[in-house]
């Protein structure tokens, strides 16, 4: 079975202040883009069959950076909908919402074009990527790479392991880091995790 590799974009300058970055499309900072170039050794090696990434420009360049092929736009490998906390640290969050986590406690409500998602909602999207692409995973046409944001990538983690969305928040995501997900006696296994080239 091909391997499923998620990639996380390059720093923009609201990942590097921890900000919520949701809908917002900011660029790769300097260092994200060297983040991403820095993937090429590491991806350059793999055979990949397809590559998917969110509409978000951060996750576009980051794949154009680290040298995979024109990826398909998936719309559902967009961010989680922050809702009222687009742009807010978790430490502000915390100032009003002690205790405050967003995979059992989900967002603010937002605007009406934005306002927000479920731990549960995420989750739902996460399933229909991964729907998607089994059969191309089965196929063995090559490992399918998915290049977008850390929540969203750590609910998906979490999904493919057969967990709940929530179960999201066991992992970190780095910026400019590939996660590998394979299988080991047929069952999902994480292979390797915030991987970077050495």
């Amino acid at each position: 079975m091909s391997e499923l590799l998620l990639v996380r974009h390059g720093e923009t300058e609201w990942s590097r202040n921890g900000r919520h970055t949701s809908w917002t499309d900011l660029p790769l900072t300097p260092k994200g883009e060297a983040q991403a170039r820095a993937l090429r050794p590491l991806l350059s090696g793999r055979k990949i069959g397809r590559v998917y990434a969110s509409p978000m420009l951060r996750a576009q360049r980051t794949a154009e950076l680290a040298g995979l092929p024109r990826p398909q736009i998936d719309p559902d490998l967009r961010e989680w909908d922050y809702g009222g906390y687009e742009g807010i640290a978790t430490a502000e969050i915390h100032r009003d919402r002690p205790g405050w986590y967003l995979f059992s406690d989900g967002v603010a409500p937002g605007p009406e074009e934005h306002p927000g998602e479920t731990p549960e909602q995420v989750g739902a999207r996460a399933d229909r990527v991964l729907a998607r692409i089994a059969p191309q995973l089965a196929a063995e046409g090559g490992d399918v790479a998915l290049v977008a944001h850390a929540h969203f990538l750590r609910v998906l983690a979490a999904r493919r392991l057969g967990l709940p969305a929530a179960a999201g928040g066991l992992f970190t995501f780095e910026t400019g880091a590939v996660g590998v997900l394979g299988t080991e006696h047929d069952r999902p296994a994480v292979v390797a995790w915030n991987a970077r080239s050495s």
